[in-house]
């Protein structure tokens, strides 16, 4: 039995108790927050942009601390899940590392790719797993996306644009301050750097432009992700710039030598188009609940703890390496300029 310990109760937070609930092998086994009333089970504060509505949790059998130091110590505690603010992952990340801990933070790794770094590098000392948590790639559209594409199985990857694109969040404090998230830029589109991360690898160079806020923060960007000769054409548009009667939308159209898959949230479903003319939407599991996705994301972190071995979809270098794109394309924006890696 993997013993979780889950630091930060927002709203990321309790989707991943939720999605726990699910797990095989595992349960969370103690939950660290300095609201009492939250230690107490009042998640009715927790509200985000999507999930079940927040309420009372039961967290009988559960250990309740105030201290993050208390539960670190706790030897009966073997993954640290970090839900709190970006701003704060490097320091509850290490400090869990140093305390012999597996972790498991979620997006993004950190603010800054030096944080990254240093991250990385307790956990390679230290000898235990830092993943991170982006769960895109769970997701029943992008995860045939990514097998599709990374097997082979239609050829080879000549481009795909990708966008995502919310209105400004009013759901969160947090999620509206760049100091704490990175902004749009980092926060929101990181799911799609790290995702082209997955399909393409790190570009040598971007070219992206954008629409930036009095704060200097990026809420807005397109992107074009130069691989070089023979390399895929890959393109992204991603930010915070829609009216709020359509909060939320993302997709993608990615064409391989044999064939063409195409997604948008909000139209068709997902739908493959081969070379013999015919055009088929496949059946994917998971079916429309987004606490499945998160709920496989966190059982390959405790297979992981439990095997020793670092899972790809989760692994701290993607991170760090998304987390890079993300700032190389801000430069980007701020200058005009081709940026390289």
């Amino acid at each position: 039995m993997v013993r979780i310990g889950l630091v930060g109760v927002g709203f990321m937070g309790r989707i991943h108790f939720l999605a726990s609930q699910r797990l095989t092998g595992a349960k969370v086994a103690a939950v660290c927050s300095r609201d009492k009333a939250k230690l107490a089970g009042d998640w009715t504060n927790t509200r985000g942009n999507f999930g079940p509505e927040p309420g009372r949790v039961d967290l009988a059998g559960v250990k309740t601390y105030e201290s993050y130091d208390a539960m670190l110590a706790d030897p009966e505690i073997d993954l640290v899940d970090i839900c709190n603010p970006t701003d704060q992952h490097p320091a509850f990340a290490l400090a869990a590392l140093k305390a012999g801990k597996h972790v498991l933070v979620e997006k993004a790794i950190a603010l800054q790719p030096a944080m990254a770094d240093e991250m990385l590098a307790a956990a390679k000392t230290a000898g235990k797993l830092l993943m991170v948590a982006h769960v895109l790639p769970f997701f029943p559209e992008f995860a045939y996306a990514a097998d599709a594409v990374r097997s082979g199985q239609y050829g080879k990857l000549l481009g795909a644009h990708f966008k995502r694109v919310i209105s400004k969040p009013d759901w969160s404090a947090d999620i509206g301050d760049a100091s704490k998230t990175g902004g749009p830029a980092v926060d929101l589109h990181i799911h799609d750097t790290h995702f082209i991360g997955l399909l393409a690898g790190v570009p040598k160079a971007v070219f992206a432009t954008g629409v930036v806020d009095p704060s200097g923060a990026v809420n807005y960007l397109t992107t074009q992700y130069l691989y070089g000769p023979g390399g895929p054409s890959v393109t992204c548009s991603s930010g915070a710039i829609s009216m709020a009667g359509r909060p939320f939308v993302h997709g993608f159209e990615i064409y391989l030598e044999k064939a063409t898959i195409a997604y948008d949230s909000g139209g068709p479903a997902l739908t493959l188009l081969t070379a013999d003319g015919k055009t088929s939407q496949p059946t994917l599991a998971g079916g429309g609940d987004p606490l499945t996705a998160f709920a496989t994301e966190l059982q390959t972190a405790v297979d992981a703890v439990k095997s020793g071995r670092e899972p790809d979809l989760l692994s701290g270098q993607l991170a760090r390496d998304a987390l890079a794109l993300c700032h190389k394309e801000c430069e980007s924006v701020k200058t005009g300029r081709i940026v390289a890696m």
